[in-house]
């Protein structure tokens, strides 16, 4: 009598089918991948802000002036962090910018921060109380494509 042993294993079509559905899941999962990285990148290059933020809001609350067109504010760097190689504030209405660095997708990219006052126009004098910011506006010289752009700074 035969001895009949049976072969386990997959067959050469099993291993195709397999292979071309994770080709599929990863050709749509890698561009999104792309895009949340570059995100993350800007989320950091977004704290940024903070000094300058503070120096801008305190100048107007506090009645201070703020400076002449063409000075600067005090709080200006160069090359702060991995992914902004300055920060520059605008006077005097406060607009603070970043230009990104360290990714070929984020470099010489601006993204900017405005205070607001009630009526959602530019602070404009001193004691006027800053209501709200507006951060990644085209507007203000955000030139950066609102999707690597985190939720929170899309414009508005």
């Amino acid at each position: 009598m035969r001895d009949q042993r049976q072969q386990g294993g997959f067959t050469i079509i099993e291993i195709m089918i397999v292979v071309t559905v994770i080709g599929v899941l990863a050709a749509l999962a890698l561009p999104a991948l792309r895009v949340d990285a570059v995100r993350a990148k800007v989320s950091e290059a977004i704290l940024a802000f903070a000094t300058c933020k503070n120096l801008v809001t305190e100048t107007y609350m506090s009645g201070g002036d703020p400076p002449a067109p063409g000075d600067t504010w005090g709080c200006e760097v160069t090359g702060p962090s991995t992914y902004v190689s300055n920060v520059y504030v605008q006077a005097p209405e406060g607009i603070i910018r970043i230009t990104l660095t360290g990714d070929n997708r984020l470099n010489t990219f601006v993204v900017s921060l405005a205070p607001l006052d009630a009526t959602g126009a530019y602070v404009s004098a001193t004691g006027d109380e800053i209501r709200s910011w507006r951060c990644g506006a085209t507007a203000d010289g955000t030139d950066l494509d609102s999707k690597y752009l985190p939720s929170s700074c899309r414009g508005y």
